[in-house]
C-alpha cells in the first residue's frame, strides 16, 4: 500500500502538526504534500521526523514564507496540480485544503478534518470585520473570493470517500456544511511527556498564539479587575502589542516558550484559562495531563474534554463577568490532580495511533474488497 499524506501548509508547529507527527510515525514511509513549507530544521526534524515535502507553486511566489495566504485564490488551483496517481492510500490533514487534491476511482481517499475551513463559512464575517474587508473595492474582492472557495470547498467534498472528525463538535459541522458523516478520532495528545505536580503554585496559566479568536485580550482584560491574583501568559502573534498595552502589573506575558518552560508553566499553575471556542484544542488536555485543572469557554471541543466540577469550571459567556465569576467559583472547590490525568489518558497519543491505523485499515481492506467485482 502506497501511501502519500497532504496537509495544508507548514509554517508552525500547532495541534494539527501533532496530528501529521503521528501518522508519519505510523507510516514511516509516507510521502508528505503541501502548498508550503517554511518549516525550520528543528520543526522539520519534530513533525515530519526530518522528511521533506513536495509542495505547490506557491511555494516559489514573492512573500509567499512571510504572508502566504494572500494567495487564498489560488489555492483550489494549486491544489489539484498534485499528482497522486501512484498511491494506493491518500491520507489528508484538513482544515482549508488539502481535501481537494484529486485522485482516481482506483485509490482511497481519508481525510482527516480540523475544521471546515473556518474564514469561510462560520468565521466568514468576524474575518472580514478584523481584517477591515467590509467594506470598498478590497472588500468586494475578498467576499467575491471566499464566494468562490465556499463553493468549490462543497464541491472537493465529493473527493473524499469518508472522513475522520477530531471531535463531535467537528463532525456536527461536517454533517451541517457538506452533508457528510465523519467518525471522531481525537488528536493525539503525547501524555508521557507530562508528569502531575499535586501541589501547585499561586499563579494562573494560559497559552496560545495571539490573535482575535483565541480571545487572550479578553483573559487579561478579566485578570486586569482581579488585581490580587497573578496570571502568566505565553505566546506571540499579531495581537502581541495590543495585548502588552493593556496587561496590568499583575499579568506577565511571556513571549514564546520551548516546550520544557510550557511544560513548567503548565505542571505549576492553579489552573490553566482557556477562552476560545476550538475544534478541540490540545492544550487543556496537556494540562490536566499535569493535573492542572482548566477554567475554559464550554463551547466547541472543551465540552469533550473537561468534565465540570471534575477537571475543570466551565463558563458559557465569552465576557468579562463571566471569566471573573469562573475563577472566583474554581477557588472555592476541590479537584483531584491524578483524577484530572487520568481524564487527559483518554486522548493519550497511543490511543491516537491505534484508533486511525485501525480504522485506516478497516477501510482500506473493504475499499479493495469492493474493488474485486
Amino acid at each position: 500500500m502506497k501511501k502519500a499524506l497532504v496537509h495544508d501548509w507548514y509554517y508552525t508547529n500547532g495541534g494539527a502538526e501533532k496530528v501529521v507527527k503521528a501518522v508519519n510515525e505510523l507510516y514511516p514511509t509516507v510521502d508528505n504534500y503541501s502548498l508550503v513549507d517554511f518549516l525550520s530544521i528543528h520543526e522539520r526534524n519534530e513533525i515530519l521526523l526530518g522528511k521533506s515535502v513536495k509542495t505547490s507553486f506557491i511555494q516559489k511566489l514573492p512573500t509567499a514564507k512571510t504572508n502566504h495566504r494572500k494567495f487564498l485564490q489560488l489555492f483550489p488551483f494549486a491544489i489539484e496540480q498534485f499528482d497522486l496517481s501512484e498511491y494506493d492510500l491518500v491520507l489528508s490533514s484538513s482544515s482549508s485544503i488539502a481535501k481537494g487534491v484529486l485522485t482516481h476511482h482506483e485509490q482511497l481517499h481519508l481525510c482527516y478534518c480540523h475544521s471546515p475551513m473556518r474564514y469561510a463559512w462560520d468565521l466568514y464575517h468576524h474575518y472580514l470585520t478584523e481584517a477591515q474587508l467590509t467594506k470598498g473595492i478590497k472588500g468586494l474582492y475578498a467576499k467575491y473570493v471566499l464566494h468562490k472557495l465556499r463553493q468549490w470547498d462543497v464541491i472537493s467534498t465529493n473527493r473524499v470517500d469518508h472522513f475522520i472528525a477530531n471531535s463531535r463538535y467537528i463532525a456536527n459541522r461536517i454533517e451541517k456544511i457538506y452533508r457528510r458523516k465523519a467518525e471522531v478520532i481525537y488528536p493525539p495528545v503525547d501524555t508521557s511527556t507530562f508528569t502531575v505536580t499535586p501541589h501547585k503554585e499561586d499563579f494562573y496559566f494560559t497559552a496560545s498564539r495571539m490573535v482575535p479568536y483565541k480571545n487572550i485580550e479578553l483573559i487579561v482584560r478579566a485578570f486586569g479587575q482581579m488585581p490580587q491574583k497573578k496570571l502568566y501568559v505565553a505566546g506571540t502573534g499579531p495581537d502581541f502589542t495590543k495585548i502588552s498595552k493593556i496587561a496590568k502589573e499583575n499579568v506577565t506575558l511571556l513571549g514564546f516558550l520551548s516546550q520544557e518552560e510550557l511544560v513548567q508553566y503548565l505542571s505549576n499553575a492553579r489552573a490553566f484559562l482557556f477562552a476560545a471556542k476550538e475544534d478541540f484544542g490540545i492544550l487543556p488536555v496537556e494540562a490536566q495531563a499535569c493535573g492542572t485543572p482548566v477554567i475554559g469557554y464550554g463551547k466547541g471541543g472543551l465540552n469533550e474534554t473537561v468534565i465540570p466540577h471534575k477537571t475543570g469550571v466551565l463558563f458559557q459567556q465569552q465576557e468579562l463577568n463571566a471569566i471573573i465569576e469562573a475563577v472566583h467559583y474554581f477557588e472555592t472547590q476541590y479537584f483531584d490532580p491524578y483524577m484530572i490525568r487520568e481524564n487527559a489518558l483518554r486522548f493519550s497519543k497511543e490511543r491516537f495511533k491505534k484508533e486511525f491505523s485501525d480504522y485506516v485499515q478497516a477501510k482500506y481492506n473493504l475499499y479493495k474488497d469492493k474493488q474485486q467485482f
